[in-house]
């Protein structure tokens, strides 16, 4: 018999510390199986929100991803492409929407009107912690009605779902709840507002800081009267502003917390700057800066406001095909009540805001 060659234990050590893991097309492929349904709803649903803008493209898409999911859910090779539409995909959109943002739209609006803005933002975030929890209502889904209603929407709860990672049940029914009164208030306001005598300026300021998505506030004022669209418009954009301290808060706050509770287990570990603000937030200031100092181009923004829509509904559909529905059953209605008291609570407080303020004159 021949003598066996000695193995040689380090260099087959170093053959396996060295096997190459998957490539970027092989991570890529592994991502189509996901990713082929969420482009397929995210255009059905951009093409229904063209013909509903009251609804708009997101609600069709997380609507329509839980009516595919109850159907049919999703199989296990579909996940990582669902999970790089919902997270990455979603903190893009966000990158991509400051570049519609500026600054200067702050000072634009008028001292009169930020006391309004922020008073509305601040009795429906607080309204949100205390109704919320009066209710019953889960702490993640609490905060993401609560940001739908003070800030702008799918758009917020968007951004905070890429801060505080709530569950896919948890997103679905905020947005859904925040469409049910968006309709509401394209449906009530501008009969209410002539009601009340308000003028297009005070019209405007009210659907801007009391009615959720975009979309919403442009079909509420122009329902209402020519000269309210504009301002509604500029208050509706400022308020978007809000997204930033916002996410920035409740990322500072959700560290602290995850450290206090991660105590026993690392020790003495500190939370990194990226960890208290995350990197899309960071990108997110920079295009909003960027826009700020005219380095978007004016022609740009549509293209720009269109690509963001398309993405967020794409991650919004994802989210929804990832969506358990009875997750959805088992948190009843007690979150659908929580939005129309903070709908109720922020509409009131906006109208109460201008007449003690002198905005509504």
């Amino acid at each position: 018999m021949g003598e066996r060659a000695p193995v040689d234990a380090s260099s087959a050590t170093v053959q396996m510390a060295v096997a190459p893991g998957p490539t970027r097309v092989e991570r890529a492929t592994a991502l189509l199986p996901g990713l082929a349904p969420v482009v397929g709803l995210a255009a059905v649903a951009t093409g229904l929100g063209h013909l509903v803008p009251v609804v708009g493209a997101p609600v069709f898409a997380v609507l329509g991803g839980i009516g595919l999911a109850l159907v049919r859910p999703p199989a296990a090779r579909a996940r990582p492409g669902l999970g790089f539409a919902a997270k990455t995909v979603l903190k893009a959109s966000i990158v991509v929407l400051g570049t519609g943002l500026s600054f200067h739209e702050v000072v634009t609006i008028g001292g009169s009107s930020l006391p309004v803005l922020l008073g509305t933002l601040a009795v429906a975030l607080l309204g949100a912690v205390v109704v919320g929890r009066a209710l019953g209502v889960a702490r993640d889904l609490r905060t993401l009605i609560g940001v739908g209603t003070g800030i702008c929407g799918a758009s917020a709860i968007a951004a905070t779902e890429a801060v505080i990672s709530a569950s896919d049940a948890d997103v679905s029914y905020a947005i859904a709840t925040i469409f049910t009164f968006n309709v509401a208030a394209v449906l009530t306001f501008p009969a209410i507002g002539h009601a009340l005598g308000l003028s297009p300026h005070a019209f405007g300021l009210w659907a801007g800081t009391a009615v959720n998505d975009l979309s919403s506030v442009v079909a509420a004022s122009t329902i209402f009267g020519h000269g309210a669209t504009s301002y509604a418009v500029v208050v509706k954009l400022t308020r978007t502003l809000m997204i930033i301290p916002i996410a920035l808060v409740l990322s500072a706050w959700r560290t602290h917390v995850g450290r206090r509770c991660a105590a026993t287990d690392e020790p003495g570990a500190p939370a990194g700057l990226r960890h208290v603000v995350p990197v899309f937030i960071g990108w997110f200031l920079v295009a909003v800066a960027l826009n700020t100092i005219g380095l978007v181009p004016t022609g740009w923004h549509q293209a720009l406001s269109t690509a963001a829509e398309v993405m967020i509904t794409a991650a919004l559909g994802a989210i929804g095909l990832s969506t358990r529905p009875r997750d959805i059953r088992r948190a009843g209605f007690r979150p659908l009540a929580l939005g129309a008291i903070l709908w109720v609570l922020a509409a009131t407080t906006s109208l109460a805001l201008q007449m003690l303020t002198g905005a509504h004159l």
